[in-house]
C-alpha cells in the first residue's frame, strides 16, 4: 500500500493578500558598526507574505529531498499552473526556482481574491489522479494500486463557512475525477486524501481561526486547520509539518569544539540541530520515556514546537566506521542549514571524517549510542546498539530471564524453526484453497507448538522421540489415515513392551544428575506426557481422538489415580483403598519379576499338601474379596498358557484339580508295580510340584 507521504500537493494562494507585508523586520545592515558612529543604518526590509510562503515550502522540500531523495514526490500548485510533475527528474528545488520566476509574486490588482485557492485545489487533486512512476509501474505489472496522496493549502481563510466552502470544493472535485479515472486507462481513482489549510497571517494581526484537528469528512477525505503568523513562525511550523508527515526525529548534536570565526586562536562548544528518521532513535526513546534515560530529550535548540534528543560530541574521534556494529544508517538533514556551524560540521563530515555522540550522563563511563559519517556524498546517522552487538557472541544462557538454567532444547528448537520455514507460495498453491498461505502456515505452526517443552528436563519424552515415532511427526497433522493410525498404534505398544521388559529409560531423561527419580516414576511420567501431547489434537479429527484413547488403555491403573472414572458403590475412603492396594499389588508383582530362580523358590515353599502357596502377595485378599482374580493367579495363568502352546503336557499334569501322578513308583516303594500308573486314576497320592524343578 502506497502511503499518503508518497504524494504531497502544496497549493499557493496567488491571491492580492499575499502581496502584503508580512510586518516582520529584517535588519540589512550593510555598514560594519566599527565604522564612525555618526553613519545612519540602513532601514529594516519587510518580506512579503508570498516570499515567506515561497522560501517555508521550498525549505519543507529541501528537508524532505535530502532524507529521502526517491519516491517522496512533492508537487507545487499556484491557481490553474502546476511548477512541476510527478518526474523524477523534476524533482528538485532548481527545477521549482525557475518555474516559480515564470509565475511571479502576486499583485494587489488581482482579480483572483478568494477563488485562486479553489482553482488551487480542483487543480491539485486533477494532479493526485495522475499516476506517479511508481504507481506506472505496478500498474504495467498488473498489481493492484493504493492512490493515496495529501494536499497543504497554504492560504488566508475568512471564516468558518470559507472553511467549509474549500473542504466541500475537495469533495466535489475528487468525486468528479474519480469518476472520469473509472473510465480512462491513464488516470487512477483518489482513494484517500488529506487535506491540510494552513491559514496564515502577518505578523502584527490576530489569528482568528483556531485550530482544528483532522476529521473525517468522507471515507475519500479528511480536513485539519492549523494557523500560524508568518516570518519565523510559519518556517517552524512547516518544518514541524514535515516531521509529521514524514515520521521524522530531532537530534542536537551539542559540545561541538569550533574555532571563533574572528579569533582563530580561541575555540567554543556550539550546538547544531538535525533531522532524520524516527527509527534512528525508537530504543532510545523509549528508554527515556521509561525513566532509564535522564537529560536525553529537551525542548529544540531552533525554537522548533518539539522536542529533541540531546547527544554530544565524543573525542578522541574515529576514521573507521566498520568498526562499529551498527543497527540502522538515516540521511540526515540540518534545520538551520545555512548558518555557521551546521555548514562547519557537514563540511567535517564530508571530509571523509566520523564523528561518534555519546548520551549524557551525569555518573558512569560513556555510552556511544551514534555515529555520524559520510558515504558517497551522503551523511548519515548509523545507530549502535548501547548493550551487545547483533556480531557478537550470545549471552550465556544462564543470563537469562529464566535464571541460571542450562539445559534448554536448543538443538531441538533449531529443527522447528527449520521445519517451519516460510517459502513463496505458488499462484496454483493459492488457487487451490479457501484461505491465504500465510494463515495456512500459521495454522501449521499452532498445531505443532501446541506440546513444545523448553527444558530438557521437565520433559522425559523430548529425550526419547526417536523410540516413538512416527507419533509426534504424526498426530500435529491436521488429518490422519487408518494407515497412519495404526503406525501411532505401534508406538504406543512399543512403550508398553518397554515397560513390560522393564527397560531402562534414557539417562538424560531423568533430567537430575545422580541417582535420579525410580524407573517407575519414569514410566508414569512418560504416560503423562504422551497424553499431554496427544490431547490438544484429540478434537482436530475422530482418527485424533482414537490415539488419545488407545493410550489411555495402555496406561497401569496406578497412571489413572488422577483421573476420574466411574464411581463404585461405596465411600469414597473405600474406593482410594481399592486403588492404593492395587498399586501394592503391582509395585510388588514387580518385585517378584526381579528376583532369582532360587529366592522365587523360597517365595513359594509353604506347606507341600496345599497346591497354592501360602505366601499371599500384599492386597491378594482385597482383590479376593471383590470377587477378581488376585496377581498370582493371573500371571500362573499366562504362563501356563504360553508353556500349553509350546508342547504337549504329562500325562499326569494334564489335570490340575486331582492330585498329580507319580511318575516313578519303584523309587519310593520296591515291592509295587513299576509300571506307570494309569493317568485317569484320581485316588492317587501325588507329592506337590515345586516350582523351578
Amino acid at each position: 500500500m502506497i502511503p499518503k507521504s508518497h504524494k504531497t500537493v502544496f497549493v499557493l494562494d496567488h491571491g492580492p493578500i499575499f502581496s502584503k507585508s508580512s510586518k516582520e523586520p529584517i535588519d540589512y545592515d550593510v555598514i560594519s558598526k566599527s565604522k564612525t558612529p555618526g553613519m545612519i543604518p540602513a532601514a529594516p526590509i519587510f518580506k512579503s507574505l508570498w516570499t515567506w510562503c515561497i522560501e517555508c515550502v521550498l525549505e519543507y522540500m529541501r528537508i524532505i529531498f535530502d532524507i529521502f531523495p526517491a519516491n517522496h514526490l512533492i508537487q507545487l500548485v499556484s491557481s490553474n499552473n502546476s511548477l512541476n510533475s510527478w518526474l523524477q527528474k523534476e524533482q528538485n528545488i532548481q527545477h521549482l526556482m525557475m518555474s516559480l520566476s515564470y509565475l511571479g509574486p502576486p499583485t494587489e490588482d488581482s482579480m483572483e481574491d478568494e477563488y485562486s485557492a479553489m482553482h488551487g485545489l480542483s487543480q491539485a487533486i486533477e494532479s493526485l489522479c495522475k499516476p506517479s512512476e511508481l504507481q506506472q509501474q505496478l500498474m504495467d505489472e498488473e498489481e493492484t494500486v493504493k492512490n493515496n496522496g495529501r494536499i497543504v493549502c497554504l492560504t488566508n481563510l475568512k471564516s468558518e463557512a470559507h472553511i467549509r466552502m474549500l473542504e466541500e470544493c475537495v469533495l466535489d472535485a475528487i468525486t468528479q475525477h474519480n469518476k472520469l479515472a473509472a473510465a480512462t486507462d491513464s488516470l487512477i481513482p483518489i482513494d484517500h486524501c488529506e487535506l491540510v489549510l494552513l491559514h496564515i497571517v502577518p505578523v502584527n494581526e490576530e489569528l482568528k481561526i483556531t485550530d482544528k484537528p483532522i476529521k473525517e469528512i468522507s471515507p475519500y477525505l479528511s480536513s485539519e486547520v492549523q494557523g500560524t503568523k508568518s516570518g519565523r513562525q510559519l518556517y517552524n511550523k512547516l518544518v514541524h509539518l514535515a516531521q509529521i508527515h514524514y515520521d521524522l526525529s530531532s537530534t542536537t548534536v551539542t559540545g561541538i569544539p569550533m574555532k571563533e570565526e574572528q579569533n582563530a586562536s580561541s575555540s567554543a562548544n556550539y550546538d547544531v540541530e538535525l533531522l532524520h528518521s524516527a527509527e534512528a532513535h525508537r530504543e532510545l526513546i523509549s528508554a527515556a520515556k521509561a525513566g532509564y534515560v535522564e537529560g536525553l530529550i529537551v525542548a529544540s535548540k531552533e525554537g522548533l514546537p518539539t522536542n529533541t534528543v540531546l547527544l554530544k560530541w565524543c573525542t578522541p574521534k574515529t576514521n573507521a566506521v566498520e568498526l562499529h556494529h551498527c543497527c540502522g544508517a538515516y540521511r540526515i538533514t540540518p534545520v538551520d542549514v545555512n548558518s555557521r556551524p551546521s555548514s562547519c560540521l557537514t563540511n567535517f563530515l564530508l571530509g571523509d571524517r566520523s564523528v561518534m555522540l555519546e548520551q549524557p550522563r551525569k555518573t558512569g563511563g560513556k555510552v556511544i549510542s551514534h555515529i555520524l559519517a559520510s558515504h558517497g556524498g551522503e551523511i548519515f546517522i548509523h545507530s549502535l546498539h548501547t548493550y551487545r552487538f547483533l556480531l557478537e557472541d550470545p549471552p550465556s544462557i544462564s543470563e537469562g530471564c529464566g535464571g541460571r538454567v542450562t539445559d534448554y532444547r536448543i538443538p531441538d528448537f533449531g529443527i522447528f524453526m527449520k521445519e517451519n520455514r516460510l517459502a513463496p507460495a505458488t499462484p496454483i498453491m493459492e488457487s487451490e484453497y479457501s484461505t491465504t498461505p500465510l494463515q495456512r502456515a500459521l495454522s501449521v505452526l499452532e498445531r505443532r507448538s501446541r506440546y513444545l517443552p523448553m527444558v530438557i528436563s521437565d520433559s522425559i519424552l523430548s529425550s526419547m522421540i526417536s523410540s516413538i515415532e512416527p507419533l509426534p511427526s504424526l498426530i500435529v497433522k491436521e488429518s490422519l489415515t487408518e494407515e497412519e493410525v495404526l503406525e501411532c498404534k505401534k508406538a504406543i505398544y512399543h512403550v508398553v513392551a518397554m515397560e513390560n521388559k522393564n527397560e531402562p529409560l534414557m539417562a538424560a531423561a531423568s533430567g537430575t544428575r545422580g541417582k535420579g527419580p525410580k524407573r517407575e516414576e519414569q514410566y508414569r511420567q512418560l504416560w503423562a506426557e504422551l497424553e499431554q501431547m496427544v490431547s490438544p489434537h484429540a478434537d482436530s479429527s475422530s482418527n485424533h481422538s482414537e490415539i488419545l484413547n488407545c493410550i489411555r488403555d495402555c496406561k497401569r491403573p496406578s497412571d489413572d489415580t488422577k483421573s476420574s472414572p466411574k464411581k463404585e458403590k461405596g465411600s469414597v475412603k473405600e474406593e482410594k483403598m481399592e486403588v492404593s492396594e492395587a498399586d501394592l499389588s503391582w509395585k510388588e508383582m514387580d518385585r517378584f519379576q526381579g528376583l532369582s530362580e532360587r529366592e522365587k523358590t523360597e517365595q513359594f515353599k509353604g506347606d507341600k499338601s496345599d497346591p497354592v502357596p501360602s505366601k499371599k502377595f500384599k492386597g491378594e485378599e482385597s482383590f479376593m474379596r471383590s470377587g477378581g482374580q488376585n496377581l498370582l493367579s493371573m500371571w500362573t495363568n499366562r504362563i501356563k498358557t504360553i508353556h500349553n502352546k509350546r508342547h504337549a503336557e504329562f500325562a499326569g499334569r494334564e489335570d490340575s484339580t486331582g492330585p498329580i501322578a507319580e511318575l516313578y513308583v519303584g523309587l519310593t516303594d520296591n515291592k509295587k508295580e513299576t509300571t506307570p500308573p494309569d493317568s485317569n486314576q484320581q485316588n492317587i497320592k501325588r507329592p506337590p510340584l515345586i516350582p523351578g524343578k
